[in-house]
């Protein structure tokens, strides 16, 4: 178990370092897909990329406190694996992104798959807001960010249109976040998180694509309600 503690620090401490050894990443270029689409709509308005910054400290005090004092506590030990899977993968993904989208995509399900496995082996009772908290806002943040890369490249490569890759990529998420959700319901945290997602979106395509905005908008209800009945049941 301690070993297993020891590499998640490890990892998580790269993935901190991450962004400040490679240049900032703004999203997908345009040029590098045959169908060149300016703002994506899919992509959520810059300020919701700000997440990150508690996301990568959450994950630190989650990693810190877990070798300190939980390395040989099976509920600390049961999501390391996965967890450490998908963060691991995260320290090399902004090399990836800015070069190679397709395998950035590839990238990014695999980690939020990984993710999810790890929220889903989390206890939600013990040390709720050191344990399983950091690993639900980063499964819920790369549920959302693994559909807007598969959104980006679907529209870039003409698979469908923008507004229809948008459209399809919101419906997969909250049908994935609701039963994720339902999984955990005394962790709000994931579904919060795809909610701020979801705001992103909205803000991003209000006046601009009217349709996505107002998808988006009725996502938020909808995992609104979704964690109002998980509170409830």
């Amino acid at each position: 178990m301690k070993a297993r503690a020891a590499l998640l620090l490890l990892v998580t401490l790269a993935f901190g370092a991450a962004p400040f050894l490679t240049p900032p990443f703004r999203g997908y270029d345009p040029a590098l897909f045959p169908v060149q689409i300016a703002r994506p709509s899919i992509q959520p308005a810059a300020y919701a990329f700000g997440i990150w910054s508690v996301i990568y400290l959450w994950l630190i005090s989650h990693a810190v406190l877990g070798l300190w004092k939980h390395s040989e506590n099976p509920a600390w030990d049961r999501p390391r694996l996965p967890l450490a899977l998908a963060i691991a993968l995260g320290s090399a993904w902004l090399s990836i992104a800015p070069v190679a989208p397709i395998w950035a995509t590839v990238t990014i399900l695999i980690m939020a798959a990984a993710a999810i496995a790890a929220f889903l082996r989390a206890d939600t009772e013990t040390d709720r807001w050191l344990l399983s908290a950091p690993i639900a806002i980063l499964a819920g943040w790369l549920s959302a960010a693994a559909a807007v890369s598969s959104g980006v490249v679907i529209a870039g490569y003409g698979l469908m249109s923008d507004t229809v890759a948008a459209v399809a990529m919101i419906a997969l998420t909250l049908a994935l976040a609701t039963w994720t959700q339902r999984q955990k319901p005394r962790m709000p945290v994931y579904g919060l998180t795809v909610i701020w997602a979801l705001i992103g979106i909205t803000v991003a395509n209000a006046g601009l694509n009217p349709v996505v905005a107002i998808l988006a908008g009725i996502g938020i209800g909808l995992m609104a309600l979704v964690l109002r009945s998980s509170r409830q049941g």
